[in-house]
């Protein structure tokens, strides 16, 4: 085990470019496994050519654009200021509708406009989401638990390094969107695991999911690296315990 080289090749990996929500430069060296149901599969049997959609936390605009949206009906939101740019530049040629979020309680929208919004691991107010929505609209939202990469965050940076709140999970957005009175259409709940085959693509990661791994480094973290390193070249990967958990609801 060559140290200084490895090192060299995940400081590469550490400043690697990184536009949109884009995860293509480590296509074929991680694998998720599949979830129990099918995020774009559920979205595409609620919308519709003449119903108003809205997308919170677009990203880059992948995941919308692939639903192929109506010109002039369809609006995405995004916080992350390079993603703005990038979505106002490639978005809006597309006849969509790019409003930078920065308070999840405020959105720029008026109330009972969208007859579906979706929102694909981007925080949300149960409340807004409901003030927005048209009676029978729909949201569909899938989310990131509180036990995402917990553990694997735990041993590279110590006890407490991951500022997601742990408790969150299926049964407190059911709380909370009973509690405004939504009506519940579907859930799910998982823990799948994702599989590194090498460690320069789990450092890209990393790097990427700063709140998952704030203050990680391949300086800070090298020798828990170099462990992780090892028990991959004995087994041929490392793995990582995620959490996933999804609902559907109606405004009543």
């Amino acid at each position: 085990m060559n140290l200084e080289k490895l090192k060299e090749t995940w400081r590469y990996e550490e400043r690697y470019s990184f536009k949109g929500w884009d995860f293509s430069h480590i296509n074929n060296r991680m694998e998720e496994e599949t979830l129990p149901w099918d995020y774009k599969k559920l979205v595409k049997s609620y919308i519709s050519e003449e119903k108003i959609l809205l997308d919170m936390g677009t990203g880059g605009g992948e995941f919308l654009l692939s639903l192929n949206p109506t010109e002039g009906k369809t609006y995405a939101t995004e916080s992350y200021l390079p993603n703005i740019e990038l979505c106002k530049s490639v978005l809006t040629s597309y006849g969509i509708d790019v409003r930078p979020v920065s308070d999840d309680s405020n959105l720029p929208f008026d109330d009972r406009y969208f007859d579906i919004i979706i929102n694909r691991h981007e925080s949300f107010c149960v409340t807004e989401i409901n003030r927005i929505l048209k009676p029978g609209g729909i949201f569909i939202t899938q989310q990131v638990g509180g036990m995402n990469n917990r553990e694997i965050s735990k041993f590279l940076l110590g006890e407490y390094p991951n500022i997601t709140d742990i408790d969150l999970n299926l049964d407190k957005i059911l709380l909370e969107a009973k509690a405004i009175g939504m009506r519940i259409i579907d859930t799910g709940e998982c823990f799948p695991k994702t599989y590194f085959y090498d460690i320069g693509a789990f450092v890209f990661y990393a790097k990427i999911i700063e709140w998952e791994f704030p203050g990680f480094s391949v300086e800070r973290c090298f020798n828990k690296l170099v462990e992780l390193q090892a028990k991959l070249e004995k087994q041929g990967y490392i793995e990582t315990l995620e959490h996933r958990y999804f609902l559907i609801a109606e405004k009543q």
